[in-house]
């Protein structure tokens, strides 16, 4: 079964390798989507991909990189309209 979920995490995710250890953990498991920093100093992913592999995408979530600080996960439903096959770093949003 697919899934596709949104989430945002919050803490310190920034500036600590976060995009590159979630890009190389979702494509280890093989679910499209993407990853990008937020204004608010938090991180959004948005990938689809098979429940189990999902389920492990958001534990690595929670974990993040070493000199991460994960505070918080909003995670949502989502749809899978537009995600790329292979999931990627999109462009932040902090410059409107």
């Amino acid at each position: 079964m697919t899934v596709t979920r949104r989430w945002v995490v919050t803490g310190r995710v920034q500036g600590v390798g976060f995009r590159a250890f979630i890009v190389a953990r979702a494509r280890q498991e093989g679910v499209g989507g993407f990853v990008r920093n937020l204004a608010d100093g938090g991180l959004e992913t948005v990938a689809t991909g098979g429940a189990e592999a999902m389920s492990r995408v958001e534990q690595a979530l929670g974990e993040g990189p070493p000199l991460a600080r994960v505070e918080g996960i909003l995670a949502e439903n989502a749809e899978p309209v537009g995600l790329p096959s292979i999931f990627t770093v999109r462009r932040s949003d902090m410059w409107g």
